[in-house]
């Protein structure tokens, strides 16, 4: 479908790409991925044709349509549901010309009509906005009542229903609620052509695309499958290359001692300059370094507070007119992990705020202990930042009485080079931006954090590191994202805001997943088709049921054990290899001793792991049953 190469493009004093080259397959499901700032936004641009290549072809089948989500729809008086039929333009283009056809024209225009199916497109595009969050009553708003989040989900239904020969996402999911972007995780991988999407949600890159193409260094290389077969696969390339790289150096280091010895007898000069030769055609393998990602910085409170942090009775909480969310009866404890679900406009926000303490209750009662220090992060604080600040700036106002080197080496903690601590904000990456407000508002070790939206603009390794911090961090964590992986492995509970309250939800995110998926094809039909709408899952299960404990921790645990009997039978191998070696008892019989120890205390270790593995399986598969 899609054919590059040899791209060479160079911009902004640094080259993006070198000598590219990749051909993607015809209706593949591609996934570009790469660290921040590599040139993949860049990519679609040379693709569309906005950015020149200083080299190499880019090449698209003739007349191949490409359709993409540059920016928000206009607020227009046009209803929502014109606006998305507008976007098939050979249908709009026909039913245009029906009105001032000849009745010969006539025969051709219905032919055609009949052919691309329009008498179902209204249908087809009422599913798709009700994939996306909108109501029946919203297709005929006109699009001026949209706010600028909600023109996007527009912009992203239109080029859906457009249906393009090759549709280009760049993070679709980061203007999406979760629930948006489980139904666009379902859409994309039923899409009838190509599409090729930027994104960091590992989710929708294992369970919506048959392809991941890798940027890196300038280069473009393509991997069958999902983003956990190509990490597989990356892996395993780059230990194949380490390897080939030691074996050929350690030749070239053999051929260099002979040349070393014999270059001045003048009997072995002929068989010097013979492997002088041969070192010159040794291919040269570059050495593995591996991509540092600086950790967060998440410490952990260091006073633990007597349960409750918090408790809620019947408290209702609002912005002075009805209340936005009631009847509010909720108990939140140090060890509390809450993955807070629920469509934009639900209320998940408001509950931050109150929980934050940005809010009141106006009826009710809110307990809180009096020594609560919270840390909140939201994406208004990333959108607020004055562009003209720097990093320097600001952690001089938030550490006031630190010297300046300590301020410096907070900020290099928090993963900023000596470069970057006085770079103006406004040139900084969303990816950086985010790191900076994270580690701040965790950075006096708060007994809650609340997390709205954090990794929106964090690529997979940051959004990895931030997993390993909130789990060893040891406080309660209130989490609201989109990240269906970060919500898994977080999350121990899950609250549902829906119907102006908020409940705790009895199932895990495989049973929200479904919950969400069946909405939407109930909303999806049409408004005569539709009874009435479906009703968020009850807090408590039907007597029959038995209520499903949650999994994050024995999930948890589980990988945790599997992981220590990975390690610990590497361990072993290594000592195993190494006394295998022919002359280690005789050279080095005390060395061959000491490894034999070490073997016992392996074999142990291993022994250790198998049955705390097998008992963690265990665990985990009778939670999830």
């Amino acid at each position: 479908m899609l054919q590059i190469q040899n791209l060479v493009f160079d911009a902004w004093g640094r080259r993006f790409f070198d000598g590219a080259s990749v051909n993607l397959p015809k209706d593949a499901k591609v996934g570009l991925v790469g660290r921040n700032g590599v040139g993949k936004s860049t990519l679609f641009k040379l693709i569309f044709g906005q950015l020149v290549p200083g080299s190499g072809e880019i090449s698209l089948p003739k007349a191949a349509r490409i359709g993409s989500v540059d920016q928000e729809h206009p607020a227009t008086p046009v209803p929502l549901l014109d606006t998305v039929l507008a976007a098939d333009v050979e249908r709009a283009s026909l039913l245009a010309r029906l009105e001032a056809a000849s009745p010969e024209e006539m025969g051709d225009i219905y032919s055609r009509l009949i052919e691309i199916d329009a008498d179902r497109a209204p249908s087809r595009a009422a599913e798709i906005l009700a994939g996306l969050g909108f109501t029946n009553a919203d297709l005929t708003r006109p699009m001026a009542e949209f706010s600028g989040g909600w023109r996007m989900r527009v912009a992203l239904a239109a080029a859906l229903f457009a249906e393009p020969d090759m549709l280009m996402l760049d993070e679709p999911t980061n203007y999406l609620d979760l629930e948006g972007a489980l139904w666009l995780e379902a859409r994309l991988k039923k899409y009838p052509h190509t599409v090729m999407v930027i994104s960091h949600d590992r989710e929708l890159l294992n369970n919506s695309v048959d392809h991941i193409l890798h940027l890196k260094d300038g280069k473009l290389e393509l991997y069958p499958g999902g983003y956990d077969n190509f990490e597989h696969q990356l892996t395993e390339k780059l230990r194949l290359q380490e390897s080939t790289r030691v074996k050929i150096e350690a030749r070239r280091a053999h051929l260099q001692s002979f040349v070393d010895r014999f270059r001045a007898k003048a009997s072995k000069a002929t068989q010097a300059q013979s492997r002088l030769k041969m070192i010159a055609k040794l291919p040269p393998v570059a050495a593995v370094v591996e991509e540092r990602v600086a950790p967060f910085l998440l410490p952990s409170p260091e006073r633990p507070l007597p349960p409750p942090l918090l408790r809620l009775e019947e408290a209702a909480v609002g912005y002075g007119g009805a209340p936005i969310l009631k009847k509010l009866n909720l108990r939140l404890d140090l060890d509390d992990r809450i993955g807070l679900l629920g469509v934009n406009g639900a209320g998940k926000s408001t509950f931050a705020k109150l929980v934050a303490g940005a809010l009141d209750v106006e009826t009710g009662k809110l307990h809180r202990s009096g020594r609560l220090q919270v840390g909140w992060f939201h994406q208004h604080q990333i959108e607020a930042m004055d562009p003209t600040d720097t990093p320097l700036e600001i952690i001089r106002r938030a550490l006031p009485e630190e010297t300046e080197a300590k301020r410096r080496s907070r900020l290099a903690q928090f993963g900023f080079s000596h470069d970057k601590v006085e770079t103006k904000v406004g040139s900084l990456s969303g990816g950086e931006r985010a790191r900076l407000l994270l580690n701040l508002v965790a950075m006096e070790a708060p007994h809650l954090l609340i997390l709205d939206e954090p990794t929106n603009h964090l690529d997979i390794d940051s959004r990895r590191a931030l997993l390993d911090a909130l789990n060893d961090y040891e406080g309660a964590v209130i989490l609201i994202t989109h990240d269906r992986s970060l919500m898994e492995l977080v999350a121990d509970r899950l609250w549902l805001a829906a119907d102006g309250t908020i409940t705790p939800f009895d199932g895990d995110m495989e049973d929200y997943a479904r919950f969400v998926l069946d909405r939407a094809r109930v909303a999806a039909r049409a408004p005569t088709q539709v009874r009435e709408e479906a009703s968020p899952p009850p807090a408590t299960p039907p007597a029959a049921a038995k209520p499903k404990a949650p999994t994050g921790p024995a999930r948890r645990r589980a990988e945790a054990a599997e992981a220590a009997l990975a390690k610990a039978s590497e361990t072993l191998a290594a000592i195993d290899k190494a006394l295998l070696a022919p002359d280690l008892f005789s050279k080095d019989p005390q060395k061959a001793a000491e490894l034999g120890r070490r073997r016992e205390a392996a074999q142990a270790a291993v022994e250790a792991a198998e049955l705390e593995w097998i008992d963690a399986q265990e665990a985990y598969e009778a939670v999830r049953a």
